[in-house]
């Protein structure tokens, strides 16, 4: 099954990214593109004036390259502070706009305007303050998807402190990990969340974490369940959200330059050690806005919703790309699926969002538990956003035609937290085919080349990137030989991402899985992600995951894991049957997987990413490496005693 989106008149000349085009004089996405990476600066100047960014001070320079194209300087001699371009800006030009919605999972709401958002912040940054926090210090912000969680990030970012967001899954020794790595000075956090109707313990976790990080003078609690609980685990300071917020507000917004450092965005490591990205307020602000307004067409007034956490990247590009625009934030505290599986759509119907993010996985699980279409009124929908995992063709038609009758764009996009952003991103503006990237987000001068850095169309090689971008991250935080190595050591002068990518002989783009993850088949060299969709079709399937595992005669043979939609009647010897069957007709002999074992679960990411090396390590009976952003990690185990009894 397959699906093109065909823009509408109004698409094509009422969107964000259509004015954008009448600027550069262009009538097509992709002479946009075009234009967009012919030059650079001229291109992200232009971005800046078109949304109305403000800056305290003007820059002198949009690019200065003097220290290298891994070191850009970007809107040099630039005065902004992310706090107020995000807040101030609207309060004061549309002060009846609510800037933020929550919903628990116990369907309590919370609202607030621009002016009570940005009146919470100055409380919060009064606080802080009084409480000694500095510029320059790292607060850490380990919450749930509440309100407070993001008056936190804003109250740090406005005295110039650098904010460092945690996975609200996280275990302490993750925890104290990153706490101990940024150096972190004061922890916002709550006493505990909810999920899938039950309570979540938070506190504690920090409460196990802080003796390891002992540079931790300031520990802050939001009451989130009630229990009125605090932490008085070692030396730190302890006080309640409300004690925060109690004093007079303080007006005065920190006055940081373009290049003064916004957040450390951490992500997880093979090796089990974090890895900090370091994204400035001038950069990463202004890249987020872009992404917000012309990927996913955001305007005052209209609500951009995306289901995630504050940990992951998409947490601060929601909040701070939605209030560049004006828009409506809804943040929604718990699962998708809680209490049933149209709480989705509820959700989009209850608060007519207009741009709804999800994930492939989360669509396969609703598709698996009602496979019509759901009854509420989704007419507010406008944009669906996507990232993280590649989608399968039935999914992908099943949201765009069945749900949405195909007058709603997928907007899927990929890139990742030291991107700050996306590389690759359909625009609603042009023809989008089923499971496409689209192409090159605006300003973005990627490629996918072979071995040697040479570019390739229709096959799949490494995706790069051949010039910087405003939120490139500037480093590793305090490991610049890992920086290097990671993103420019494999081909000179370009930023090696660690993705497989294809372009095809139609010019779309696909992302096919992290190249680490990439199978050697008897010589063949085959993404995860083009097996798993041939899985995906199977009735039997709800989701899958597949791994190399050395083998003496291919090199690597194929195993395949798969979870159960939980009905039909045929045996998993069948179903097995049938999967290999399918593999060797659509791909090839070669790709038949040796091994398919049906499974209770996969390991994945808070945003629904399967963790396939872990599965990987499991088969192997090896370290997974670290498991701290996992929503489940437990299923590793399974998966390792599971493949012990096949041997």
């Amino acid at each position: 099954m397959t699906y093109t989106w065909h823009p509408s008149p109004e698409y094509r000349e009422r969107s964000n990214v259509a004015r954008l085009m009448r600027t550069f004089g262009v009538a097509t996405v992709d002479e946009l593109r075009r234009r967009s990476v012919a030059d650079i600066g001229t291109f992200w100047n232009t971005v800046i004036t078109d949304l109305g960014i403000p800056f305290r001070v003007p820059y002198e320079q949009v690019l200065d390259l003097s220290g290298g194209v891994q070191y850009p300087d970007w809107f040099v001699g630039g005065r902004i502070n992310i706090a107020d371009a995000c807040l101030t800006r609207w309060a004061r030009e549309t002060p009846d706009t609510v800037a933020l919605v929550h919903e628990s999972e116990d369907g309590a709401v919370v609202r607030l305007t621009y002016p009570e958002l940005a009146d919470a912040v100055a409380r919060a940054r009064s606080g802080l303050r009084a409480a000694g926090i500095r510029r320059g210090d790292a607060v850490a912000v380990y919450l749930p998807m509440i309100a407070p969680a993001v008056i936190a990030m804003y109250a740090a970012a406005s005295i110039g402190a650098m904010v460092v967001p945690l996975f609200s899954g996280f275990a302490p020794t993750a925890i104290a990990a990153r706490l101990r790595d940024a150096d972190v000075a004061a922890v916002i956090t709550a006493d505990g969340t909810t999920r899938r109707g039950k309570p979540v313990d938070l506190l504690t976790q920090l409460e196990r974490a802080l003796p390891d990080a002992p540079r931790v003078r300031l520990v802050v609690v939001v009451d989130n369940l009630g229990t009125g609980r605090s932490t008085s685990n070692g030396p730190a300071r302890t006080m309640s959200w409300d004690e925060l917020l109690a004093g007079e507000p303080d007006p005065d917004v920190e006055d940081t330059a373009s290049s003064d450092v916004l957040l450390l965005g951490y992500t997880s490591g093979t090796t089990g050690r974090p890895k900090g990205a370091v994204h400035t307020h001038a950069g990463f602000l202004v890249k987020v806005a872009a992404e917000v307004a012309y990927g996913f067409d955001i305007v005052p007034g209209r609500t951009f919703c995306w289901i995630t956490d504050m940990g992951w990247i998409m947490g601060p590009l929601s909040v701070f790309g939605t209030h560049a625009c004006g828009g409506t934030l809804l943040l929604y505290e718990g699962t998708p699926d809680t209490p049933d599986h149209g709480r989705l759509w509820q959700l989009a119907h209850r608060h007519g969002v207009a741009m709804l993010g999800v994930s492939p996985t989360l669509i396969r699980s609703l598709r698996a538990a009602a496979d019509k279409p759901p009854g509420e009124d989704l007419s507010s929908v406008r944009i669906l956003g996507s990232t993280g995992e590649p989608w399968d063709p039935d999914s992908y038609a099943w949201l765009a035609e069945k749900v949405f009758a195909g007058r709603v764009p997928v907007i899927n996009f990929s890139g990742g937290t030291e991107v700050g952003g996306s590389f690759l991103c359909p625009y609603p503006a042009e023809e989008i085919r089923s499971c496409s990237l689209g192409g090159p987000a605006l300003g973005m001068d990627v490629d996918v080349v072979d071995d040697d850095g040479h570019p390739l169309r229709g096959s799949v090689g490494e995706l790069v990137c051949r010039q910087p971008w405003p939120a490139m991250t500037r480093g590793v935080w305090r490991d610049d030989a890992r920086y290097q190595e990671a993103y420019w050591s494999t081909y000179p002068g370009m930023w090696r991402h660690g993705d497989y990518a294809l372009v095809d002989t139609d010019g779309s783009w696909y992302v096919l899985g992290r190249s680490d993850d990439a199978m050697n088949i008897a010589g063949k060299r085959v993404a995860p992600a083009e097996i798993e969709s041939v899985l995906a079709a199977d009735p039997a399937v709800a989701e899958s995951a597949v791994v190399g595992v050395p083998d003496p005669a291919k090199g690597e043979a194929v195993w395949a894991f798969w979870v159960s939609r939980g009905s039909g009647a045929d045996s998993d010897d069948e179903v097995a049957a049938r999967l290999r069957d399918a593999v060797a007709t659509q791909l090839g002999k070669p790709f038949t997987p040796a091994r398919v074992v049906r499974v209770a679960a996969l390991p994945k990411t808070r945003s629904a990413k399967i963790l396939r090396r872990a599965v990987r390590a499991a088969v192997l009976d090896a370290d997974p490496g670290d498991l701290s952003g996992a929503e489940n990690p437990d299923t590793v185990e399974d998966i390792r005693v599971q493949v012990r009894g096949l041997r």
